[in-house]
């Protein structure tokens, strides 16, 4: 069983890894003529590799027999090592890395800070457990103000949701643009279909807020149009904000994919936000650092992609 060594990093710092890229050169053709040419190089330059190569290792390294260099036994053992290094290098710059998501076995950890968690995981469950169930998926809330530091901190993989673009070190993709929906309790609440400005500003309303403000994420929407809302009750989760309509006089304001989605299944009637408001778009962020992975690429394709049939 080989024998786990550290990495003494400051010694390799003062070795030329580029006089083992000569040594091969040497053992393979046995001459200082012919390894030069070889690494196009010339003569001279290949002669102070050898050179230097037997003062770090202390052995002659290459004997002259005849016309021919013969390597010494210290030789011999360290070509051995020499050849897997440079071979195993070689392999690692010019192959190019695979992801087969049939084969492959991983965790991928996504935040979320919107109602993609609740609408993206549910598919992305389904699709996994037909096309890759070797993979699995940590979900997990993301405020918009912590998401570039826990892709700096590798916490996170990806983050679906309002994120910006951060700095030089992330990437982002604009997923789509959001918009907003009420839905209520047609038993507690006697609304007309069409709600105009003043009936729906004078309702009591219950919201989405991951954050201090009780106005929630649309807290920032409602300044910009100066108007404010009695909200009775603000909680992060959107399942929370349907079920508190459904049993109290309140209206949601929720985004459209939630409302068109879940309305239904709790028996709440629907409408149209009688204001124009603005909020921030959905988007996929990601750390520059695993731009060219194919696992995050791949993962990014798929969440692409649900998230189109949304659209």
């Amino acid at each position: 069983m080989n024998e786990i060594v550290s990495i003494d990093h400051f010694n390799l710092w003062s070795f030329d890894l580029n006089l083992l890229v000569a040594f091969d050169a040497l053992m393979k053709e046995r001459s200082v003529t012919k390894a030069a040419v070889r690494l196009k190089i010339q003569q001279p330059a290949m002669s102070h590799n050898l050179g230097t190569l037997r003062t770090l290792l202390q052995d002659e390294l290459f004997v002259r027999v005849g016309q021919v260099m013969q390597p010494t036994h210290r030789a011999l053992r360290f070509a051995e090592a020499v050849e897997q290094i440079l071979s195993r290098t070689q392999q690692a710059i010019v192959t190019p890395a695979v992801f087969e998501p049939d084969q492959a076995e991983q965790i991928f950890r996504i935040g979320f800070s919107s109602e993609l968690e609740v609408l993206l995981v549910p598919r992305l469950a389904a699709m996994l457990n037909e096309t890759a169930p070797g993979i699995k998926v940590l979900a997990r809330a993301v405020d918009p103000e912590l998401v570039h530091k826990l892709l700096d901190d590798n916490v996170i993989d990806l983050g679906v949701g309002c994120y910006d673009d951060g700095n030089n070190r992330h990437r982002r993709t604009l997923l789509f643009e959001q918009s907003l929906m009420c839905c209520y309790n047609p038993e507690l609440l006697d609304l007309p279909e069409t709600l105009d400005r003043d009936s729906y500003v004078g309702l009591r309303h219950a919201l989405v807020s991951q954050k201090d403000a009780i106005e929630g994420c649309i807290d920032d929407a409602l300044k910009r149009i100066n108007v404010r809302l009695d909200v009775s009750v603000a909680a992060p989760e959107f399942l929370t904000v349907l079920t508190a309509v459904l049993e109290a006089p309140l209206i949601a304001t929720l985004p459209t994919r939630i409302v068109k989605r879940y309305a239904g299944l709790f028996g709440l009637a629907t409408a149209e936000v009688p204001l124009d408001l603005t909020v921030s778009p959905i988007s996929m962020v990601w750390s520059a650092a695993s731009d060219n992975d194919p696992a995050n690429q791949w993962m990014r394709s798929q969440v692409t992609r649900l998230v189109s049939a949304y659209s």
